[in-house]
């Protein structure tokens, strides 16, 4: 099959549907459309990771399975954000989906402690003997990061001064609130350690800086995760470091 009934498209509406590779039924695709769009990559000669994947099961003389999701959804948001959470719930890492789907880094899957920070962090104040630099991964940040994931997003790889070696601790820092505490070991100039992150998001260059370290002491952690550092960043600054107390 390779196109549906007209009759039975209209009724459809917008629906997410799902490719599986029928060699061990793992879900290998998840999509939205309307329409005959669930068929569209099944006739794509493109490079895309779906599409070879699609191609070796076919060369094993199979077919993938494709299975509608949902359907019946009148507006295409709705199915977006269906979409997205069914992303997250799947994992984007076990699946061949480029994108996490449509708002999830903002709205999609947290655990009970990152959605109360998110709509009612408390504001914090630094200690002024505790030695931090404040470390922005806005860019890398999703709240499905596993923790080790999380830990190298945050340590690597930063264009930081020699007031780095006064920092006892480093915080990851998502939207001004405080993601992880790491108590800082030492610091590396970049790539000299193992990284978890696709090499295309490693910045390996000689005025770059990793440092080592691991999750902070319970009591220095309870004091700042989760919390507000909104005060200590400038609206505007695109620097994401920032120092405090050294």
């Amino acid at each position: 099959m390779d196109r549906f009934p007209k009759s039975v498209a209209e009724k459809l509406k917008y629906y997410v549907y799902l490719y599986i590779d029928p060699r061990d039924n793992t879900v290998f695709y998840v999509g939205k459309g309307k329409n005959n769009r669930v068929f569209s990559y099944l006739k794509e000669k493109s490079e895309k990771e779906k599409v070879l994947r699609i191609k070796e099961i076919i060369a094993n003389g199979l077919k993938p399975k494709i299975e509608i999701l949902v359907h019946g959804i009148e507006d295409e948001y709705t199915i977006k954000k269906i979409e997205a959470s069914i992303i997250d719930l799947l994992d984007k890492d076990n699946l061949t989906n480029i994108q996490s789907g449509y708002e999830s880094k903002e709205f999609g899957r947290m655990t009970l402690e990152q959605i109360i920070s998110l709509y009612s962090a408390e504001r914090i104040k630094i200690q002024n003997n505790h030695k931090v630099i404040l470390i922005r991964i806005n860019k890398s940040f999703r709240y499905t990061l596993t923790p080790i994931e999380l830990y190298d997003v945050t340590r690597s790889a930063w264009k930081i001064n020699p007031e780095r070696h006064k920092a006892n601790y480093a915080f990851a820092v998502y939207n001004s609130i405080v993601q992880e505490v790491y108590k800082i070991t030492t610091w590396l100039p970049s790539g000299s350690s193992f990284n978890t992150k696709d090499k295309e998001y490693r910045d390996i260059r000689d005025d770059r800086w990793e440092f080592i370290g691991r999750i902070a002491e319970d009591k220095i952690r309870n004091i700042y995760r989760f919390k507000d550092v909104s005060n200590y960043l400038q609206p505007g600054n695109q620097n994401p470091i920032k120092y405090i107390n050294c």
